[in-house]
């Protein structure tokens, strides 16, 4: 899955661009500063939740702020260049004692079980993590357009088609972004351990 989540901006019903942070905030401040009619929205399309962004100072000052632009962030534990990143993880005296007695110690056997619970997942928790980011998005700029009951039910019953056409008179930006989030499920390749 790729590290960087993608962003979109609106200005009312109409997308100004979809892209980085730092993209979608020069965005909106560009929008702003020529006086958009609104509402400015920014969304995360891995979630569908809406993102504020601090768009006071210069483009320099809002990338600074964003953090896109610092190289000088901190290292914390672990192996950066893979991502892996050191968190705590509460079990039962019988489950350290199983993992300890595995190959290549607790981390290893861990990722592993992971690898393995999501192969046979099937996609299942992405497809339930894009339909959620889709209503997410649509209730925010869509809640109060026609079908819009219609299309929510058609989207948790995974009938896309009927998704599709319950959502086609509605504006094409907005109707464009909620299916291409449906679609974003991000692919979850497994890490070797």
């Amino acid at each position: 899955m790729s590290t960087t989540p993608r962003y979109a901006a609106f200005d009312g019903p109409r997308l100004l661009t979809s892209g980085s942070k730092l993209e979608v905030a020069l965005a909106l401040r560009r929008a702003q500063d020529a006086g958009a009619v609104g509402p400015l929205l920014a969304f995360d399309s891995t979630t569908g939740a809406v993102v504020d962004f601090d768009l006071r100072g210069s483009d320099v000052d809002i990338a600074a702020r964003i953090g896109e632009n610092n190289e000088a962030s901190p290292r914390g534990r672990g192996r950066p260049k893979l991502g892996v990143v050191a968190r705590e993880v509460t079990l039962l005296p019988r489950h350290w004692e199983w993992l300890a007695a595995q190959t290549g110690g607790a981390s290893v056997a861990l990722r592993r079980l992971v690898d393995e619970a999501r192969r046979a997942d099937g996609g299942a928790t992405a497809a339930r993590r894009a339909q959620a980011a889709a209503y997410r998005f649509m209730s925010t700029m869509a809640g109060d357009l026609p079908a819009f009951e219609e299309a929510a039910r058609a989207l948790f019953a995974g009938r896309r088609d009927e998704f599709a056409e319950r959502i086609a008179a509605w504006p094409a930006d907005i109707a464009h972004h909620a299916l291409a989030l449906l679609a974003y499920a991000p692919a979850e390749s497994p890490v070797s351990s």
